[in-house]
Formats: structure tokens, C-alpha cells, sequence
């Protein structure tokens, strides 16, 4: 009876380790976008935000200059450096999921969306206007 009850609490245990790695999945990190360009993942408020820490090339064939936010809505924002600017904002929607707002830096409109953490080395992420994608991310920090 004693070694069945020492089993019942080693299950009980292993469940409840089990349950906290699954609560405290940790996007927070450098990736790698399947254009080339990064985005820095952080804490913040109960969630997280996802910056362009990296555009997929230094300058905007166009201009010749640093990618800025040209198709921003609001006009006082177009003229900003990309890197930098948040591309999702996320809170917790379950475990290893996030639900939020997507910012889409080349129309300059902001979608509902997703990020889903695969494993510890990839995350999706998700989002619909209209038609639904997304793009797997790689860590590289």
C-alpha cells in the first residue's frame, strides 16, 4: 500500500513539472524570419511584444536609405527607422501560445494574430486579413 501511494505522489509530481515547463514556455529571444530580417522578443505586461531588430536588407531599394515605416497610417510615422518598430504584441492564449495584434510593416495595417512556440529553437507565427499565413521563426539567440 505504502509503495502505491509513494507512485500515486511521484505521477502527481512528474505531472506538475511537466504542467510548469508547458506554463513557462519563453519565446523571449533573437529570430530569424524566414525573409532574413530579426525580431527581438521581450516581456511586456503580462505578455509579449516582438521588435525588427533587423530588416532583410540594410537599405530600401527605392531610396537607397535605411527601411523606414512608409506605409504607416499615420503620417508622423513614416519617416521612422523599421528597426525597432513592434511587429506583435501578445498575450497568453494556453500553453506555448500567444494572441494579439500583428503590425505589417509592408501595408502598414495591423492584423489579430498568433505566435506558437514549436520548440525551443522555433516559433509560428500567424495572422488573417482576409487569407491566413504565417511564417516559422528560427532562434538565434
Amino acid at each position: 500500500m505504502k509503495l502505491f501511494w509513494l507512485l500515486r505522489l511521484g505521477v502527481i509530481a512528474l505531472s506538475a513539472v511537466i504542467g510548469t515547463g508547458m506554463a513557462l514556455a519563453d519565446p523571449r529571444g533573437l529570430w530569424l524570419a524566414q525573409d532574413g530580417a530579426s525580431v527581438r522578443v521581450s516581456a511586456c505586461g503580462k505578455g509579449i511584444c516582438g521588435a525588427l531588430a533587423s530588416t532583410k536588407s540594410p537599405a530600401d531599394p527605392a531610396t537607397g536609405e535605411p527601411w523606414t515605416d512608409k506605409h504607416n497610417p499615420d503620417p508622423e510615422k513614416r519617416g521612422r527607422q523599421l528597426v525597432g518598430v513592434a511587429v506583435f504584441v501578445m498575450t497568453p492564449d494556453g500553453p506555448e501560445k500567444w494572441s494579439g495584434t500583428l503590425y505589417n510593416t509592408e501595408n502598414g495595417q495591423t492584423y489579430p494574430g498568433h505566435v506558437i512556440e514549436i520548440d525551443g529553437n522555433t516559433i509560428r507565427v500567424e495572422g488573417c486579413a482576409g487569407i491566413c499565413g504565417g511564417q516559422t521563426m528560427r532562434r538565434i539567440e
